[in-house]
Formats: structure tokens, sequence, C-alpha cells
């Protein structure tokens, strides 16, 4: 049984042993050069699209030499072994090893272990003992193994959005598993436009694309194998294309960072290579450099995770979970290296792929990033913690005078980020994540917990921004908080775009879309020229959110991705215990220490429902007491899988549960004054 008084007045030490163990176990998580880089779960999508392209690459080049063809297929049959052992017991594969099996993953892995039997002579048995249990997996899923219901099954996954359904039928028909008819099993994938990536990429968006913003390289790639398997009987269209090719391959070209890896993604730079050498251009540049970027992001167990990680994310979401703790001036004061590390992450140039204007982060310091609208106010709140920190500290002499050089290079940073989301908010007030205006998929419609987060962003540099920029500044939080209650849901809570819950109906996550978005609207509640407007409604706003978090705390103190109402129908009667996360409980203990911190810290009334705030202390009390249970008194965090774009795709990373604890621990302690 959870002891639910662990951190009250009688029983401080165990809070603050906690507190202290789990902040030791996130600063032991930097590396070298003072950073986290985070790890990123293996992932069964990832592993299966990098054989299918390193498979491909074997079978066409006749260039390689006998080592290159033995390290590529070694590599192909440990991979394929890594496969068939982490099958899932009903047959079926999930992205990650704890993730549920999906029609995805394990078509993807189906197509994976059809190449030839180089290298797996001693396992045929249990590859095709794999093979059996995966197609009666997929007779279940699909009603059979019909290439025309296959492809049903994966159109229905997605919807009208093709980024992701293309590109695995595209798969499966050159791996032989859409048919034994090439001509028919071309015509089941559909027909990409890749020739309006001929056309200034400013077009783009008034071209409505049927890909996400960040798709052109699949969009190229497979529209190309496409149009060379099935041309259009359009003689006209036939001639665009034919016309465009060359170009769109430039383009191709162009964008391709210096890793090789698109995105630093294995499946985006998979799905191009697999396309590109059934087209016929095995020996173009965007096939070599990006098998050499599987070839290096190749993992010791035989796997590949979904990107190489994500070190510019998790490094901001620790220092901002420290920037509350106490004594950070002991953590953020002496960390020149990173603070320096954050800022020479900010790009400085307009971007080749998404064409971005300077002045936005992105989620990794390798070349395949791309700046985006979450690690923008990631990096500035960060900046912020180390302003804070540098600004507390009582200087003189010429160690002032650098310090406030440093303090003001840091102001125009993040005053260039904050014009930057500006620049990117869309007319419904929202925040999109790479690109204005590509409104027509849900991954590029602005969204509740990205524009939650440049709010808080914004706020945090307001006062340092000049009269002009000001104005402007007001507009967009205004406008974006309006877009906030515009979407907050009736129940009270918000759903994200970027994180999911496999056990929600819809694998949506509405416990951190509320909680991270309540953030936002704590912090507007700060501001007079917010909290006094009357159209806003940010008691109502943040009392809904509230009391909709303390619904959905599970019967054992933890959360996970909703209230009992919204979970799927199989799921409602299992253990909290067994769909209860590290993760989402920290995010919504540290939701409801900020909203008590609001509600008892400041001077003024709050008007705030006193009933309604005892109820989330002692929501939050339970979080933590389940998290000092359930993260051995905060030394042990295993991380759960976690839904990325759309919960169409999945992963979990081992920093998570860390930083999130230490961010929910840190304001606990705020709250509590407790000298942890």
């Amino acid at each position: 049984m959870n002891e639910p008084l662990c951190i009250e007045p009688e029983q401080p030490g165990k809070f603050e042993s906690l507190v202290e163990n789990a902040r030791r176990s996130l600063l032991a998580q930097r590396n070298a050069d003072g950073y986290w880089e985070g790890e990123l779960s293996s992932s069964a999508l990832s592993t299966a699209t990098a054989v299918c392209a390193l498979e491909a690459h074997v079978r066409q080049n006749s260039k390689l030499d006998q080592q290159q063809r033995t390290t590529i297929l070694d590599r192909i049959d440990r991979a394929r072994l890594w496969l068939i052992e982490n099958q899932n017991d009903d047959g079926g594969w999930g992205d990650t090893l704890k993730s549920h099996s999906n029609i995805s993953t394990t078509l993807l892995v189906w197509g994976a272990l059809n190449g030839s039997d180089a290298g797996l002579e001693n396992r045929k048995e249990n590859r095709k003992a794999a093979e059996a249990k995966a197609q009666a997996w997929i007779e279940r899923a699909a009603g059979s193994l019909d290439p025309e219901h296959i492809a049903r099954a994966v159109r229905a996954r997605y919807g009208k959005d093709q980024t992701f359904s293309v590109p695995i039928l595209m798969a499966l028909a050159c791996t032989g598993r859409l048919g034994n008819s090439e001509a028919q099993a071309w015509k089941l994938v559909p027909q990409l436009p890749f020739e309006l990536a001929a056309f200034p990429k400013s077009w783009f968006a008034a071209m409505k694309l049927p890909v996400v913003s960040y798709a052109l390289p699949a969009l190229i790639a497979i529209g190309l194998v496409r149009h060379r398997k099935a041309p259009t009987w359009n003689p006209l269209a036939k001639l665009a294309r034919n016309t465009a090719s060359t170009r769109c391959l430039k383009v191709l070209e162009s964008i391709q960072p210096a890793s090789g890896g698109f995105l630093e993604a294995i499946p985006l730079t998979s799905f191009v290579a697999i396309a590109l050498i059934a087209a016929g251009y095995g020996d173009h540049s965007a096939v070599t450099q990006g098998v050499a970027f599987l070839l290096d992001t190749f993992r010791p167990d035989g796997s590949w995770a979904i990107d190489t990680h994500l070190a510019t994310w998790v490094s901001t979401l620790s220092i901002n979970a420290l920037s509350h703790c106490e004594d950070c001036k002991l953590i953020l004061s002496s960390e020149l290296s990173l603070k320096r590390w954050i800022c020479d992450q900010q790009y400085t140039q307009i971007h080749p792929f998404t064409n971005a204007a300077p002045g936005g982060w992105s989620w990794t310091p390798l070349s395949g990033g791309v700046p985006d609208a979450d690690d923008t106010p990631g990096a500035m709140l960060a900046l912020k913690a180390f302003y804070d920190q540098g600004h507390s500290e009582a200087k003189s002499g010429e160690q002032n005078r650098q310090d406030e050089r440093g303090q003001t290079e840091l102001a125009r940073r993040a005053l260039a980020g904050a014009l930057w989301l500006m620049d990117l908010q869309n007319r419904d007030g929202g925040i999109p994540t790479f690109c204005r205006g590509w409104g027509t998929l849900p991954f590029d419609r602005s969204n509740p917990d990205i524009t939650a987060h440049a709010i808080r962003a914004w706020l945090s540099w307001y006062e340092f921004a000049d009269a002009k920029m000001q104005v402007r500044m007001r507009n967009a939080i205004l406008q974006a908080m309006r877009f906030l209650k515009q979407r907050q849901c009736t129940n009270g809570a918000w759903v994200p775009l970027w994180f999911g819950n496999q056990y929600v109906q819809d694998e949506e996550n509405l416990t951190y879309g509320t909680s991270r978005v309540l953030l936002a609207w704590l912090a507007a509640s700060e501001k007079p020229w917010l909290s006094q407007s009357t159209d806003l409604e940010i008691q109502k706003r943040v009392e809904m959110a509230a009391r909709w978090l303390v619904r959905a705390q599970q019967e054992d103190g933890s959360w996970t991705g909703a209230d009992q109402d919204s979970l799927q129908s199989a799921c409602k009667g299992l253990e909290p215990s067994s769909i209860g996360s590290i993760e989402e409980t920290a995010i919504a203990v540290e939701a409801l220490a900020d909203l008590c911190q609001h509600a008892t810290g400041s001077p003024k009334e709050t008007g705030m429902d006193p009933i309604l705030v005892l109820d989330c202390r002692q929501a939050m009390f339970r979080g933590v007491a389940w998290i000092h249970q359930h993260t051995a008194e905060g030394t042990q965090f295993p991380a759960s899988p976690i839904g990325f774009y759309f919960a169409k795709l999945w992963y979990y990373e081992k920093h998570y549960p860390i930083c999130y604890c230490v961010a929910a621990l840190e304001r606990v302690a705020k709250l509590m004054r407790v000298k942890a």
C-alpha cells in the first residue's frame, strides 16, 4: 500500500531523500561534454525498414567489395534475428518492445523477413515460424492476406494523411508482399505528386500536398518509383513527371544533411533508399549516404532506434526541471559550457529542408535536425533559467561586465526565438510544428501542446522585448490563448499532437495535453493584462483542467493517458499499476503542484475554489507517493511507450521519466518549502 503522507511535514526525510536521489540520477545522465544525450528505445519499425533498405542496396549494387558485402549481410542477419526474437506473443510487432502489435510495424517486419536467406541458413525454421505467426496476425487484423485487404487496412489506419501509408505500401511492393504481380502491386501504391517538389518551397502550403511538411524526401523518392513502376495513362501528367524527375532529384540531394539521415530518422531515410533503388537510382548520393547513415546508427544488439537521439530536447527538459531547485545555482551557475552549447544549437541561417527562417531550435544538434516549435520554446525557457540564475548573483568589476554581456546575449537569442515562433503562428492563433499554413493534415495543424509551450516561452521573455515587439507578442499570446480556449474539451482536457498512449481511445494522451496546457494558463494568470481579460475566462479554464486531472488519477495514485471514460474498452478493467506510468504521473504532479503554488503562494486572493485546491493537493501527494514507490525512492526509472506524431509512431526515451520526475518533485519542494 502507498504511503500518502510521505511528503508531509512529519515525514520530510522521505521526500528530501526522494528529491535528492532523483536529482542525482538526472545529473548522472550527462555526457562528457556536459549535456544530456538520452537514449531512444530500439524500434521494430525502424529495424524492419533498415533491413529492407540494406538488402535492396546489396542486391542491386555489384560494386560492393567482399568486405562491405559481408558487413552489410551480417547486420541484416543480426537485425532479422532481433526481430524474430522480439515478436509479440500474439504474432505481431509493436514499434517498441513494450508496444502493442500494430498493422504498420507487423507488415513492415513481414516484408523484411521476405528477403534472401543469406546469413540465416541456421535459423530458417525460426524465420518460417515467425512468418507464419505474423501472417496469422495480419489475417486477423486485415481480414486476409489479400493485397487489396492489406492496402485497405493500412489506409484506414492513417486516413487521408499519406505520410506513412504510402511508404509502407511501397515497401511491401518492393519486398513482394503485395502479391506476385508487380503491376497489380504497384497499382495499390498511390501516386504521390513528386513533380510539385520542383516548384519553389514557398508554394508548398498552397499546393496542399498529401504528406506532412517534413516528408518531402519521401514524396520525391516514392513518387518517382511509383511513376517508374506504374506510370499514369495521362500523357501530359507523364510528360510533366518525366521532365521534373531530374530537378526533383537535385532537390532531394540539396536537402540531404551531412549525416545522410533525413531528419536523423531511420524510417524516413530507409524509405527513401528503398524507393530510389527500386526506381533505378541506386547509385544516387541519397542512397549511398543514406546507407552509410543506416550502418552508422546500427546498434550492437541488432536493432535501430526511431531517430539518432533527442539531445537538445532532453537537455532543455533537464535544465528546466532543475531550474525549480532551491539550490539550482550550484547546478546552473557554473555551467558555462552547457549554456554555450544551448546557444550554439540555435539556427542562424535559413534551413534548406523546410525553408525555416533563422531563430529556431531543433531536437538534436546533429545535421539532420530541423527547427521546430516545441524545441524552440524549450530552449528559450532553458535560457531564461540561466538568465535568472546569472542575474541573481552579485558580482563586480570586469567579471560583472562580462556577465552582463553574456546576459544580453541570452536575451538576444531568446527574443530571436520568440520572433521565430510569432512568424510561425497560424491564422487560428495556434502553433504548428514546422511550417506555417500547412493545415490540411493533423501533423501540420495548430495543436494545443506546442501552442501552450510557446505561450510559456513568450511570457518568460515578454519583459525583455522592446515596446514594438511587446505589442506584437501580446497579440500573439492573446490569439494563442483564444485558440487553447476553443480547443479545450467539454470535460476540461486538451488533446495533444506529439504524445500518445496505447491504452486510450484513439491512442490519445489527454494527461500529457492537459498538464502541459494547464502550465500555460497558470503562467498567463500571473499577467494582469491576461488575467483581467474576461473573454479568456482563465480561472474557469484552469479549474476545468484541474478537475479533469484529479478525476483522471487512478486508484493507486498514478496517472495513465486519460480518465477511465476515455480508456479503450479492453483496458478499463486492467490493474492501475499495469497502465500507470512514471512519465504521466510526474507530468500531472508537476501541473498540480504549480496550480497549488498559484493558489496558495500569491498574496492576493486567487478566487480559486478552495475545495478544488485541496483536492489537487491531495492528488499531488498521492502522485508523489506513487513515484516514491515505483522509482525505488528516486533511483530507478523504467520508461513507458509514448506515441509520437499523432500517436501513430511509438518510442520511449530512457531520459523522460527521470527529468519529468525531477521537474515534478522540484515543483513540489518549492511549494512545500522543503529544504531538499
